[in-house]
């Protein structure tokens, strides 16, 4: 899950936008490392399926983000499998197109996640000058933003907000 968050972190538009005072570029080496370069995929193309990928960590609750992975796994074709390693028999997933590889890998990651983990572990930061995706592996599964300085940089402003207003 953290490299699937890395992509739509590192290549989708709306956190890019969001955190345009970082100026924070695509994460370099990307498609290099985890094959979307062999898979023909562009920059715009990993952009693409960021950006897919992203509105499922920002969906409102659980039968959204099953729709929009079922939308993500019907657009991509992709096929359950049995394949075998000697005498033992495992789980493959079939993907008619290279191209959709990516896509195709990433919605059955969320497939898995959705599945035997809450659903609500899954999204955006709740900071208003970020908007990266997150998936919440915390015991109590109460996490709202992306990172710890996400999190205080708004308790940060919300204690100044306080006591410009007299409160603190």
């Amino acid at each position: 899950m953290p490299m699937l968050v890395d992509l739509v972190n590192g290549w989708g538009t709306v956190p890019r936008a969001k955190a345009a005072d970082r100026d924070r570029p695509p994460i370099a080496g990307f498609a290099e490392r985890h094959g979307a370069a062999d898979a023909g995929l562009t920059d715009a193309a990993l952009e693409r399926v960021a950006d897919r990928l992203y509105a499922v960590f920002a969906a409102d609750g659980a039968p959204e983000r099953a729709r929009l992975v079922s939308d993500l796994l019907a657009s991509c074709d992709v096929q359950p499998a049995l394949g075998a390693a000697g005498d033992r028999i495992r789980a493959e997933w079939l993907v008619p197109r290279r191209r959709d590889a990516i896509l195709a890998a990433a919605a059955v990651a969320l497939h898995g996640q959705l599945v035997e983990h809450e659903p609500e572990r899954l999204g955006t930061c709740a900071s208003t000058s970020c908007g990266d995706a997150f998936a919440d592996a915390s015991p109590g599964a109460h996490r709202r933003f992306c990172s710890v300085t996400c999190q205080n940089r708004e308790r940060v402003a919300a204690f100044r907000r306080r006591r410009q207003a007299g409160t603190a």
